[in-house]
């Protein structure tokens, strides 16, 4: 597959070693460096799958990952073991930081320019109408790899393909993108996992997950996920014409 994706919002190799962490509720102290190497390298793998642009820092991550999982499987006497410092102690103090410095950006970021440089005495109440939270918001409480989570659960749902299956009809990207806008015109929100479910083979699967991803990148939609683990919807992004449109 030639077509190629690449988006502003690509998270870097310590977001998704803090993705997986967090999937698998597992102590940032105490991080199981072999099941995490594991997954990283699959994550690896399914992007280059998806022609996403995997940056090298990607690959020097999964270089430390193995280096960092070699150490621990050498055997180490007692009193080395004693003055030797955690072979994790580097990345775990490189996670709290970045952790730390994401989650103060975040904070700033949902500050208006207003209130983050000016202040003003307020003349009206706020609004606090419910659909205002999905609207000029392209990822809503969600992170690539989420998106990419779902995309390995449907391929794993996917049967076996035959070796001898041909398939006579090549899906497009332009064609899922016309398909995708069409079946959200005509409702609020669509299940981000029904979209992919829809796709008969692994081929049509990817390129409609790429499909997705030139959509978001082109804010022609809106993805929200309001709790972690909860499902991901797709919204059609309102433009200024609609906006101003008269009730009919």
């Amino acid at each position: 597959m030639s077509y190629s994706v690449k988006l502003q919002a690509f998270e870097g190799p310590l977001d998704l070693l803090l993705h997986l962490i967090k999937k698998a509720e597992i102590d940032i102290y105490d991080i199981p460096i072999a099941d995490i190497t594991r997954q990283y390298l699959d994550y690896i793998e399914i992007m280059k799958t998806l022609n996403l642009d995997v940056a090298g820092e990607f690959l020097v991550m999964a270089a430390t990952l193995l280096h960092i999982k070699s150490r621990m499987l050498l055997p180490v006497s007692e009193e080395a073991e004693q003055e030797e410092e955690d072979p994790r102690a580097d990345l775990v103090k490189q996670l709290l930081e970045y952790q730390n410095i994401k989650e103060a950006a975040f904070s700033l970021d949902k500050r208006d320019m207003l209130e983050r440089d000016v202040f003003v005495r307020k003349a009206f109440p706020e609004e606090s109408d419910a659909e205002e939270q999905h609207q000029g918001v392209d990822l809503e409480g969600v992170t690539l790899f989420d998106l990419i989570e779902a995309f390995k659960k449907v391929i794993a749902e996917l049967p076996e393909e035959s070796a001898h299956e041909v398939f006579a009809e090549r899906v497009s990207i332009s064609d899922k993108i016309s398909f995708i806008l069409e079946k959200i015109s005509t409702k609020d929100n669509i299940s981000f996992y029904d979209l992919l479910k829809g796709g008969r083979s692994r081929p049509e699967v990817i390129v409609t997950f790429l499909a997705i991803l030139e959509l978001i990148k082109l804010k022609m939609i809106k993805i929200h996920q309001a709790a972690a683990c909860g499902p991901i919807l797709v919204y059609k992004s309102v433009t200024s014409d609609e906006e101003g449109a008269p009730a009919g």
